[in-house]
């Protein structure tokens, strides 16, 4: 073999170039230490500090970690949140990352949620190794696929989109992936992605349209979104109402929440103008009007409040919204209540969406069980490693022949988890089921040339380049009808198949064009002799 002569050759080199990039963009650090934020909750302790939430975009190794707090070290999500446990409000905290220090100082509850320390608002997993995303199948998550119920325009279904990933924002949750989605019927769908929430939590945000109304006497006042300017979230403006508080209903509690709103002025004046008729009634040695406000949340009354009859004909812009929660006990009413404050609020924020969504279908992976199809996949992939070369080593019994096989085998797969992490695509189990097709169909393809090279002699079955012609020839055909029958899987099933069909057709485009005129080359090194160059 000609070492000079093999790494000058065009082909070889073309296939160096395609690795380190592919390994500049997976960004390989074993050695990465802490865990890395998720997600930073607005208005927590952690926002005040001036952590900050990861852009879905960003890429996984880019993400901050979280090294010490108070100089003990965080080496997984159970440390991080023992020592988060531990912490008391009103207290400094420091808090290393891999790219500043932090003081955090945590909040109090309040006295009508429960003493104790507020959550810090900080959501962390294990420190990523690579730039390699995992899909839930492999992180653990949810994923919801929801249809809307009719045929939306482009534009709307745009808007359906930036409105749910606003909605998702709002309430918290930066590590989304919110897409379109299709199927061969026509069908349009949209795909949520969120890891480390579970099925119930993404239902409520993203199963109702969100359309909020406010009524007097049959007639809108205001209507979430494009009627309200400003609504409160922090805890001065909103919270368990102190007026109404909690108390025992049947067998369980019930407590209130209230929250502030400021309403433009255009709904301000509608409220004037339908109350400025209405009669002043006494109720409970209080005044009021003699008609209620309202509330609706995609068509159905969620509550109704007393109108004052210091606002009887009054374009009062600021106003209070209030609901209830219930529960088996005190906390568990606290709890429902809050939960639906903070929902209701997240949907006066963002509007409703422009089309009712049906959820068709939920996945929920837990996080350990993520790991365990990790694992398999890692023993997965070994044991077909192992196999292939094996089988390989038996064909041909030699190591000069075998080796290349194997070396070309794991350059493509280089190449294809280098374009996942370059594109931001995740590597679920789908993804992992098509780039051990796109390897086997590889090793297949090698297999051919290494055949068509050792057939025969050179006066019955021509020169060595004719024999590698013919090998590409039987090669490009196998390649065109891989791709072919792998474009219907890229839109069916929602976009569910999409992942296969993705990496089948680039690990097979990366084949032909890339590895195996790579392999050629070496190949014609090696047989130099029978090569009439």
């Amino acid at each position: 073999m000609n070492a000079k002569k093999l790494f000058t050759n065009p082909r070889i080199i073309i296939l160096a170039v395609f690795l380190i990039i592919a390994l500049v963009a997976i960004q390989p650090n074993p050695f990465a230490d802490g865990v890395a934020i998720r997600s930073v909750a607005r208005n927590s302790s952690a926002q005040w500090a001036g952590f900050t939430s990861p852009k879905p975009t960003d890429l996984p190794m880019s993400r901050e970690r979280i090294l010490t707090i108070n100089d003990i070290p965080i080496r997984s999500e159970a440390d991080f949140y023992r020592e988060v446990g531990k912490m008391q409000p009103q207290m400094s905290y420091l808090i290393q990352t891999n790219k500043q220090s932090y003081s955090l100082v945590p909040r109090a509850k309040t006295k009508t949620e429960m003493l104790g320390t507020e959550d810090i608002g900080i959501k962390v997993y294990p420190a990523p190794k690579t730039n390699i995303r995992k899909g839930l199948d492999l992180e653990g998550g949810t994923r919801v696929l929801l249809q809307p119920d009719r045929a939306l325009s482009d534009e709307d279904m745009d808007l359906l989109i930036d409105n749910m990933k606003e909605r998702l924002n709002v309430y918290g949750l930066s590590d989304v992936v919110v897409s379109k989605a299709g199927d061969l019927s026509g069908g349009q769908y949209v795909r949520v992605e969120i890891a480390g929430v579970n099925e119930e939590e993404v239902r409520q945000l993203l199963g109702n349209q969100g359309k909020f109304e406010a009524k007097i006497t049959n007639e809108t006042v205001f209507r979430g979104g494009q009627d309200i300017t400003y609504v409160c979230r922090s805890a001065d403006c909103s919270g368990i109402d102190p007026s109404g508080g909690c108390g025992p209903i049947g067998n369980g509690w019930t407590c209130r929440f209230r929250f502030s709103i400021t309403l433009r002025q255009e709904a301000a004046e509608r409220q004037a103008e339908l109350t400025k008729d209405l009669e002043i009634v006494t109720e409970n040695n209080e005044q009021y009007l003699s008609e209620r406000i309202y509330l609706y949340l995609d068509d159905e009354e969620v509550d109704s409040l007393l109108i004052g009859e210091d606002l009887q004909g009054r374009a009062v812009t600021d106003i209070q919204i209030s609901g209830s929660g219930i529960g088996a006990t005190q906390q568990d009413a606290i709890f429902d209540a809050l939960q639906n404050m903070k929902r209701l609020q997240t949907i006066l924020v963002t509007g409703s969406l422009p089309a009712k969504v049906e959820v068709v279908q939920t996945d929920t992976i837990s996080p350990s069980l993520g790991k365990e199809f990790v694992k398999s996949a890692f023993i997965m992939g070994f044991v077909a490693i192992l196999g292939v070369t094996a089988v390989i080593v038996f064909r041909y019994g030699k190591l000069i022949i075998s080796v290349p096989i194997i070396i070309t085998m794991l350059s493509e797969l280089i190449l294809l988890l280098g374009l996942a992490a370059f594109i931001g695509w995740n590597i679920d189990i789908a993804a992992i089921a098509g780039i051990i097709v796109a390897i086997g169909t590889g090793v297949d393809d090698q297999i051919v040339i290494t055949d068509e090279l050792l057939r025969g002699d050179r006066s019955t079955s021509g020169t060595f380049r004719e024999r590698i012609k013919r090998a590409f020839f039987i090669i490009m055909g196998a390649y065109l009808t891989a791709v072919v029958s792998m474009l219907p899987l890229w839109f069916a099933g929602a976009g569910l198949l999409r992942g296969f069909a993705i990496t089948t057709i680039f690990g097979v485009t990366f084949g032909v064009f890339i590895t195996r005129p790579a392999y050629a080359a070496l190949m014609e090194n090696i047989f130099k002799d029978e090569s009439d160059a």
